[in-house]
């Protein structure tokens, strides 16, 4: 379900500003609509994320762009590889 660029504030515990600059650094990516920016429950477990790698483990700005970045790689090559599952098991016949 999508929520306004408030609602996703809300529930994330954020403030405004913090968000736009994670935006910016492609942190967080927002489905763009032309009402503005529509956020997901994924974005907002991705916000607690940077919350916990900062205040948790005191990673700065370079780290956390290095971790997420790792992350959406290992997301990546889990669904290619479940892909290559599916594929291999329908030509198993």
């Amino acid at each position: 379900m999508a929520m306004s660029k408030e609602a996703f504030l809300e529930s994330a515990g954020l403030k405004g500003p913090v968000v736009d600059v994670w935006i910016a650094q492609e942190w967080l990516v927002p489905e763009q609509t032309p009402s503005g920016p529509r956020f997901r429950e994924i974005d907002i477990a991705r916000a607690r994320l940077i919350l916990e790698l900062r205040a948790g483990l005191g990673a700065n700005d370079a780290g956390i762009d290095v971790i997420l970045h790792l992350m959406d790689q290992l997301h990546g090559m889990r669904q290619a590889l479940d892909a290559l599952r599916r594929h291999v098991g329908e030509n198993r016949d």
